[in-house]
């Protein structure tokens, strides 16, 4: 350790410097591995006493004070910094720009309320370090609703910075909604609707989430609880070709979404805008009653285009799945045996000898409360008289629905050159991506339900919160596949793979990982949440050198990080970030 000392304007400055010496052709250099100044005296002292072999004193005066859960926050945050995502967010540091990266971490490391996430930044309160290493000092709920309010009104800005970074004109964007439950009704967002969680009784929320073709999120908005689908399709194309500035996209969404009339209203005469969707059933049936659809066209392979006038500059590529196929006739065999078991109990309840059911009305509702159950009343007919009752199936509609068993049609306006009948349906079933996205931020990870925020616009500051939270763990995700259960060699499988409408294979060394729970290395494989579980128990821990009591001054404190284990080093080195 080398000690200067100089005179400035009065003033002594002294410089305590740790270096290295080494020589180097002949010649002796010295080398400075860090700036020890800032730290007090006696740990400065601690450190010139070690550094000359010497005893530092008794275990007694090393008093540790707390133990900050680290591991995975080091992870989070030094991700979060490789990606430049805090320089999205705004280019200059900021306390606001502090206390929104604190809550997109606290979605993923441990989340909750506002008031939870600030109680959980908390020193005396705290979950983990990052409020020690955000350095934020005394927080509450109203200042982060204040960094949400920060946010939101910077959402454009930001959106537009991920677009830059992530789109390039002629991409393909996966567009689809999602909604979830409201728990209050103060917001005009918040309104009755079809409700994708299953949850009667309740208004929502209804939420479009726009991704590039890998499914890394760009965009989020968020929509009344009483809107339809298709009617929010054209803010996205409107932000995408507008705001982004893209002139050539490819919208890829689900029959529900771009459907006929939102493509001849919207779509269509838009120059440089393509979309791939799929037919509605309805649809489908109508192309098989005119024969655009003939089983010969699967003779040697389960996917085929066509064309029909009902679409007209469009191409249709037919797939058909075999599986499903089989999946879906057993399906309605059963239901159908199902349906004739509960009917055959009416027509025995109408000829037992004592109290016969009677009554051609009574008789009719038991029947209708039967087939109205069954999901398959389209299938059967009857016959109900005040006596007796028969019934039969209605073998031709059974048939015609069993012609399209398996069989689903993908529309697309880009043509064969740009994009292959294969390439089509692959872009479509990448949908999957952003379902998988909706999957992480309303239950496995990110939960952005319940909803309790009162006011329209922290809502909305609430699901792109979500939205950013998720951004960050797509990343993650991505650099962790090795020691995760996901395939880490996707490319792999699509290489080896002949049919495109079969379920997408996984790669033969993401089998390996499922059958032995290991990497061919022979490290852990785990969940995301379970690494991160992991990652926590690499400590942070506040250590005092001082015979002082407890009020001693905090500028004598020291952090040490406990050791990291192999498969949390594996971790951190998979990031390319450090647990420092």
């Amino acid at each position: 350790m080398a000690t200067t000392t100089r005179l400035y304007k009065g003033k002594r400055y002294t410089t305590h410097l740790l270096r290295r010496t080494y020589r180097e052709n002949g010649k002796v250099k010295h080398q400075t591995l860090g700036n020890l100044s800032h730290l007090p005296e006696d740990a400065i002292e601690m450190i010139r006493k070690r550094l000359r072999g010497e005893p530092v004193g008794s275990a007694e005066q090393w008093r540790k004070l707390r133990s900050y859960p680290h591991g995975h926050v080091a992870a989070a945050l030094g991700m979060l910094e490789d990606i430049g995502l805090d320089q999205v967010l705004a280019s200059r540091r900021s306390r606001q720009r502090d206390l929104v990266v604190a809550m997109i971490l606290a979605r993923i490391l441990h989340p909750g309320s506002k008031l939870a996430t600030s109680r959980a930044l908390a020193d005396e309160t705290a979950q983990s370090s990052l409020g020690l290493e955000l350095e934020l000092g005394a927080t509450d709920s109203d200042e982060l609703y204040q960094a949400m309010d920060w946010m939101l009104a910077r959402q454009r800005r930001i959106e537009n910075k991920l677009a830059r970074k992530h789109l390039e004109d002629g991409t393909l964007l996966l567009y689809d909604v999602s909604s979830s439950y409201y728990t209050g009704q103060c917001s005009q967002l918040v309104q009755y609707g079809y409700s994708r969680d299953g949850k009667k009784g309740f208004a929502q929320i209804i939420y479009g989430l726009l991704c590039n073709r890998e499914g890394c999120p760009i965009a989020v908005e968020v929509f009344s609880g009483n809107t339809a689908d298709p009617n929010t399709l054209a803010s996205q194309i409107h932000k995408v070709r507008k705001r982004f500035g893209i002139q050539r996209v490819v919208m890829v969404g689900d029959r529900g979404m771009i459907t006929s009339r939102r493509i001849d209203q919207e779509m269509r005469d838009v120059e440089g805008l393509d979309w791939i969707s799929a037919l509605r059933a309805d649809q489908i049936k109508k192309l098989a009653s005119q024969e655009t659809i003939r089983p010969s066209l699967f003779d040697e392979h389960d996917l085929a285009e066509v064309s029909s006038p009902d679409f007209p500059g469009e191409r249709l590529i037919l797939c058909r799945n075999p599986a499903l196929a089989r999946e879906r006739a057993q399906s309605r065999e059963a239901l159908l045996q199902a349906t004739e078991a509960e009917l055959e109990k009416i027509v025995q309840a109408t000829r037992r000898s004592r109290r016969p059911l009677r009554g051609q009305t009574r008789i009719a509702e038991r029947v209708g409360r039967v087939l109205g159950r069954s999901k398959v009343s389209k299938h059967f007919d009857y016959q109900a008289t005040e006596e007796g009752l028969s019934y039969w199936r209605q073998q031709q509609k059974i048939e015609q629905e069993a012609a399209i068993d398996g069989l689903y049609i993908i529309r697309t306006s880009v043509d064969s050159k740009t994009m292959s009948a294969e390439d089509t349906v692959d872009a479509y079933k990448d949908l999957a991506l952003v379902e998988r996205a909706f999957r992480s931020m309303k239950t496995v990870d990110l939960k952005v339900r319940p909803i309790h925020h009162r006011l329209g616009d922290r809502i909305r500051a609430h699901v792109f919160l979500c939205m950013l939270a998720y951004y960050l763990e797509w990343h993650m995700r991505r650099r962790l596949r090795p020691i995760l259960f996901d395939d880490h060699e996707p490319e792999a499988a699509q290489a080896d793979r002949s049919n495109p409408v079969a379920p997408a294979p996984r790669s033969e060394a993401a089998k390996a990982k499922d059958a032995h729970k290991q990497t061919e290395a022979g490290e852990p494989v785990t969940s995301f949440q379970d690494l991160l579980a992991h990652l926590a128990t690499l400590t942070k821990d506040r250590i005092r050198i001082s015979d002082a009591g407890p009020e001693a001054d905090t500028g004598s404190d020291l952090y040490m990080l406990t050791e990291p284990t192999a498969l949390q080093q594996r971790a951190f080195d998979l990031l390319g970030v450090s647990p420092q």
